[in-house]
C-alpha cells in the first residue's frame, strides 16, 4: 500500500512537479474543506431549517456560514502554514476568529451596558439617533425600539412605526435627548404682516397671547431647569415667552419664541395660532402678508411725479 502510495507520488511529482508534501497538503485541505461543507449542510437541514421564524433562519443561516468560513481559513493556515501547533493557540485564534465573526453582537452587548450604566437615555425619552426620531419604547441586549415620531409627519408626531436600533451605533453616532433633565423645548411661531399693517398692535396682541398661553410652562421648566443643572451645565437667563421684530422682503416678521412641552409641541402650536386668528380678526389695520408683487405709481403714493 506505501508502495502504491509512493508511486502515485512520484509520478504526479514527475508529470505536474508538485512534490509529494503539497501533494499531501492539498489533499488534506480538500478533505477538511469537504468535512466543514457536510457539517454545514447537515446543521442547516436540520436545526437552522426547522426554525419557523424566517428572520431567524436568515440570521443564524448568515452566521453559520460565517463560522465555518473562520473554521475553514483557521485549518487551512494550520495545514499548509503549520500555524498554532499547540492547543492553546489554536484556541486562542479560534477564539480570535469567533470574536471577530461576532464583532457587531459584542458591541451591542457594549452598547447595552453603556445605555444600563451611563443612562444616556431610558424608557419614555424622546431621542434622536442620527435621522431617526422617536420615544423609546424598549431596551435589549441587541438593540433598543422607539416608536417613530416627525419624518412625514408635522410638528413630532408620531408615524405609527416602531425602528430597532442596534446599541453599538451609541459609539459612533451622535445621540440628542429631548427630555433628559427636564421636559422643554423652545419653539417659535413666526408671523408675517404685510408693511401697512399696524405692526407695534399685532406685536403687542401676540405677546399677549403667547404670555396667557405659555406663561404657566415658563416657570415649570424654570423649575426643572434648577435641578437639571446640578447634573449638567445648563443656564437660562430668560425663561419667559417674548416676540421677536424682523424685517422680510413681503413684509414685518414677528416671531413669538416660547417654551412648551416637547411632546405638545403641535397641540400647543394650534392653541397660539387660534387665539391669533380670533384675535387678528377683529382688528382691521393688521394684515397678514405672502409673497405678492406690487407695483408703484409716484402720484397714487402721494409723491411727485419722476421726470421723463
Amino acid at each position: 500500500m506505501n508502495n502504491i502510495q509512493s508511486n502515485i507520488h512520484e509520478i504526479i511529482e514527475n508529470v505536474l512537479g508538485i512534490s509529494a508534501r503539497v501533494q499531501e497538503q492539498i489533499l488534506l485541505s480538500f478533505l477538511l474543506l469537504l468535512a466543514i461543507w457536510i457539517l454545514r449542510k447537515v446543521v442547516n437541514k436540520f436545526i437552522v431549517d426547522k426554525l419557523d421564524d424566517y428572520k431567524e433562519r436568515y440570521f443564524w443561516g448568515k452566521t453559520l456560514k460565517t463560522v465555518t468560513v473562520i473554521i475553514a481559513l483557521i485549518f487551512l493556515s494550520r495545514t499548509w502554514f503549520g500555524i498554532f501547533e499547540s492547543v492553546g493557540t489554536f484556541i486562542g485564534l479560534l477564539s480570535a476568529g469567533l470574536a471577530i465573526a461576532f464583532k457587531d453582537l459584542l458591541v451591542n452587548i457594549g452598547g447595552w451596558l453603556f445605555i444600563t450604566t451611563r443612562k444616556p437615555f431610558k424608557i419614555g425619552d424622546r431621542v434622536q439617533i442620527n435621522d431617526v426620531t422617536g420615544d423609546v419604547i424598549d431596551t435589549r441586549l441587541f438593540q433598543f425600539s422607539v416608536i417613530e415620531v416627525g419624518n412625514w409627519v408635522d410638528a413630532d408626531q408620531s408615524t405609527g412605526r416602531i425602528i430597532h436600533i442596534p446599541n453599538g451605533l451609541v459609539f459612533t453616532q451622535w445621540q440628542a435627548n429631548y427630555t433628559e433633565g427636564f421636559e422643554y423645548i423652545w419653539d417659535e411661531i413666526p408671523v408675517l404682516l404685510t408693511f401697512e399693517s399696524d405692526w407695534k398692535k399685532g406685536k403687542d396682541l401676540l405677546t399677549e397671547i403667547i404670555n396667557k398661553k405659555t406663561l404657566s410652562l415658563s416657570t415649570e421648566a424654570e423649575k426643572q431647569i434648577k435641578d437639571a443643572s446640578k447634573k449638567f451645565m445648563i443656564f437660562y437667563s430668560k425663561l419667559t415667552p417674548i416676540v421677536y421684530t424682523t424685517v422680510k422682503d413681503s413684509g414685518v416678521m414677528l416671531t413669538m419664541r416660547y417654551i412648551c412641552n416637547v411632546k405638545q409641541r403641535r397641540g400647543t402650536e394650534e392653541i397660539i395660532w387660534e387665539a391669533v386668528l380670533t384675535e387678528f380678526a377683529k382688528h382691521k389695520d393688521i394684515d397678514f402678508a405672502y409673497p405678492t408683487t406690487r407695483y408703484y405709481y409716484n402720484k397714487t403714493e402721494g409723491k411727485e411725479a419722476t421726470s421723463e
